[in-house]
């Protein structure tokens, strides 16, 4: 979900830290985390979570929790999405959205229903970088007297296990059924002994699940799953698997100067069926008039890499600039996000890309490049 911007603070470590260093991961900084980049490397980290079942700590993300009387058409208000919609344990990935219909962070709202007393309970996990910004706007739009909000950030433990196997892989450790629990769905349930949230979410466009729980049991889990088979993975990992499934990273293909329109993300904006909500006139208006830019999924004619901020041109002249950018180790061939004018968005249109100096030629192509048959199947 977000790329992470550095400072010179001190490196926050998550609980489980010690455990990637116990498995000599290469460690990296990202947004004030330091985290593990990979640990025994990333195309066979990729390849574990595309062909059978890999792990992440994604501990430092973002996690909030809400209860309260109308909670959700409080939220209604900051997001373009139609969290009327959801039923107890169901989730949506949306956008929180600034005056300007940019993109303030890209963010998963879990709805855990209502409590005997009539307040509404949800699960909100955001992105590292943008933790304390998030923080910040959703109070400043959020009755701090009207709500139980928390901030769980850095108390809980959080586990994606990701790929095919996943679930059998998770399975053991649970003392709940995952079977039957759908895409974008959620539960509690006790893992190893002790409560836990599981949403059936990820960010590798394979199937599987993120579970928090607290740090004694996540770090029993974690060391669980290493012992049953699970291969542990880093960011870089992450980041080739989410591209592959042209998921957005904030910060690089989304930010708060893009809107969901441009992004490819409308069909988080449910105009139709919402009332008013931060944005909505922006928005409006490129529905209306259509947007000036797409952010489109390209292939490279070749075996050069184009990355990120490489700028990308038509007939010479530059029309573009490419946000993210790897060789996919699934499809063997670079693959890259960028945005470039409407008109040139068509899949099949020609482009170059600039690298080093000189151009290499590119094709606009179909987003995701690549589509998992078991996350489909589940969905």
């Amino acid at each position: 979900m977000a790329k992470q911007e550095e400072n010179a603070l001190p490196l926050y470590k998550t609980p489980l830290y010690f455990l990637a260093q116990e498995l000599k991961a290469r460690l990296t900084s990202f947004g004030g985390w330091e985290m593990p980049v990979q640990f025994s490397g990333i195309t066979n980290e990729h390849e574990a979570v595309r062909n059978a079942a890999g792990m992440f700590d994604i501990s430092h993300m973002g996690k909030f929790t809400f209860q309260g009387k109308n909670l959700i058409s409080k939220l209604q208000y900051l997001v373009p999405s139609d969290l009327s919609r959801l039923q107890p344990g169901q989730a949506q990935y949306t956008v929180l959205l600034n005056p300007k219909g940019g993109i303030i962070d890209d963010i998963i709202f879990y709805y855990y229903g209502e409590t005997s007393s009539g307040e509404q309970q949800g699960v909100m996990i955001v992105n590292a970088a943008t933790t304390s910004k998030d923080k910040a706007w959703l109070l400043q739009h959020l009755d701090a007297n009207e709500f139980n909000f928390q901030d769980l950030s850095k108390g809980k433990i959080l586990i994606a296990v990701q790929g095919p196997k996943a679930v059998e892989s998770l399975q053991p450790f649970v003392q709940a059924d995952l079977t039957p629990v759908k895409a974008f769905s959620h539960l509690e349930a006790p893992v190893l002994g002790k409560t836990a949230f599981l949403a059936r979410t990820g960010y590798t466009g394979e199937d599987g699940f993120e579970v928090m729980l607290d740090p004694e049991e996540g770090v029993k889990l974690w060391r669980s799953l290493v012992d049953a088979g699970v291969t542990p993975c880093g960011l870089g990992a992450r980041d080739t698997l989410r591209l592959e499934a042209a998921m957005a990273l904030y910060g690089q293909d989304i930010d708060d100067t893009t809107t969901p329109l441009e992004a490819g993300l409308g069909w988080l904006v449910h105009l139709d069926t919402k009332a008013d909500f931060i944005g909505r006139a922006i928005l409006e208006r490129q529905k209306t008039a259509g947007v000036q830019r797409r952010l489109v999924g390209l292939q490279m004619q070749g075996r050069n890499i184009a990355r990120h901020g490489y700028q990308v041109l038509s007939a010479g002249t530059v029309v573009g600039e490419v946000t993210s950018g790897t060789l996919s180790p699934t499809l063997g061939y670079p693959i890259a996000l960028a945005y470039v004018p409407t008109q040139l968005a068509t899949v099949g249109q020609q482009l170059e890309v600039e690298i080093r100096g000189k151009t290499y030629p590119a094709v606009v192509v179909k987003k995701p490049f690549y589509r998992s048959k078991a996350r489909v199947a589940n969905s």
